[in-house]
């Protein structure tokens, strides 16, 4: 996994060594916020302090641009990736989901599920060894709240919606085809009422994927829309204002939907994805 630290923030990298260099402790690790970054996890700004910060088992230090904090640190806790020792992705997340909002916790933890830095497993074990530490509850709701399925922070933050609503848990990234072909993918899929739910991030048309331009991308979208429309499938597109401001207008909109059944005659067959799909450019 070289290449994760090399896609990070060079600078942040160069400070980094300089401060454990000068701090002369071995024993210890970037964590917390630092280390998410630098294993190239989302955060929003908000939260990213401007020092950085590390753990020690037993030093609690604050200096200039830094902070240690004192913290038992296991031998499966850190990874060494060139001149840095930093928590391992497991733990940074179980450290951040500690002290963060759960949404922002869960953010995290379903982009570093999809991008395989870890599996339900590792984020179980670690939490289950901060079970008595600060924050614990806190850190096993995020755990057990995240889904790799998830393929952008938005699509994390509308299903924490749709949840937080007590509305029917929905299936995530379900292929729609009919005829044997692919009509679409639904971010998230009520299969009684045939409702699909797409997130849509203004960077989809700004940095369209795989070369498309923002209008191909638009075109695309109304045709396969259209496609579904046409067989009886509700659609809801949602965006960011839709997830915040906007949610109450949304959720009363997608429970009206809910309200009424799908199709009794099905031209279609909606089947459940196991992975979501990282979209690099």
């Amino acid at each position: 996994m070289a290449e994760e630290l090399a896609r990070s923030d060079r600078r942040l990298m160069i400070d980094c060594a300089a401060v454990l260099l000068d701090l002369g402790r071995p024993e210890a690790a970037l964590s917390h916020a630092t280390a998410l970054r630098l294993w190239g996890l989302p955060a929003r700004r908000a939260l990213l302090p401007d020092t950085l910060l590390l753990t020690h088992p037993s030093l609690y230090r604050k200096g200039k641009g830094f902070t240690v904090r004192r913290a038992p640190l296991g031998p499966g806790d850190v990874e060494r990736r060139g001149p840095l020792r930093l928590t391992t992705p497991a733990r940074t997340l179980v450290d951040i989901a500690r002290q963060w909002p759960v949404e922002d916790a869960v953010v995290a933890m379903d982009a570093a599920l999809l991008r395989k830095r870890v599996d339900a497993a590792d984020l179980a074990a670690a939490v289950a060894a901060a079970r008595s530490w600060p924050g614990a509850p806190r850190a096993a709701r995020a755990a057990g709240l995240a889904d790799g399925r998830a393929e952008s922070p938005l699509e994390t933050r509308g299903r924490l919606r749709l949840l937080g609503a007590r509305l029917p848990t929905p299936q995530l990234q379900v292929e729609i085809r009919s005829g044997g072909r692919l009509l679409g993918v639904a971010d998230a899929w009520f299969d009684a009422a045939a409702v699909a739910i797409e997130f849509d991030g203004r960077i989809k048309y700004t940095d369209p994927w795989r070369g498309r331009d923002p209008g191909q991308v638009l075109w695309e979208e109304k045709r396969r829309e259209d496609d579904m429309r046409a067989l009886d499938i509700r659609f809801v597109r949602l965006a960011d204002e839709d997830v915040g401001p906007g949610w109450p207008a949304v959720e009363t909109r997608v429970r009206a939907l809910l309200a009424r059944p799908g199709p009794a005659v099905r031209r279609f067959t909606a089947t459940p994805r196991t992975r979501g799909v990282l979209r690099a450019g």
